[in-house]
């Protein structure tokens, strides 16, 4: 992995102990994809705690947008890259087009 800022494993970090604790769509050695806890999009995690270079995060990218794609369809998303929460760690989200949590989640349409 040739990353700007990267450790291999940061036990404190929440992502970075990957636990499945919702539904999961994609998992590879660099990364995976499961809806978040807190919004129910689809977000994509890079398994090295810092971030990734440019190239590394646009093939990343990829991976989460074809989830969103299947996800929200005609209607389309937007990719979140602001790590609000945790942002020592690499991972983005794919919001619905037009807003910010997913019509699964409790919190859709409080804000």
């Amino acid at each position: 992995m040739t990353a700007l800022s990267s450790v291999e494993h940061d036990p404190e970090c929440l992502l970075c102990r990957a636990e499945h604790v919702t539904t999961w769509h994609f998992e590879d050695r660099e990364c995976w994809v499961a809806d978040c806890l807190v919004c129910a999009t689809p977000m994509i995690v890079w398994r090295a705690h810092g971030l990734p270079n440019a190239e590394e995060q646009a093939r990343l990218l990829r991976h989460l947008e074809r989830v969103a794609a299947e996800r929200y369809g005609e209607d389309g998303y937007w990719i979140d890259a602001v790590r609000r929460r945790i942002p020592d760690h690499w991972h983005a989200h794919a919001r619905p087009a037009g807003g910010f949590f997913d019509p699964a989640s409790e919190l859709f349409g409080r804000f």
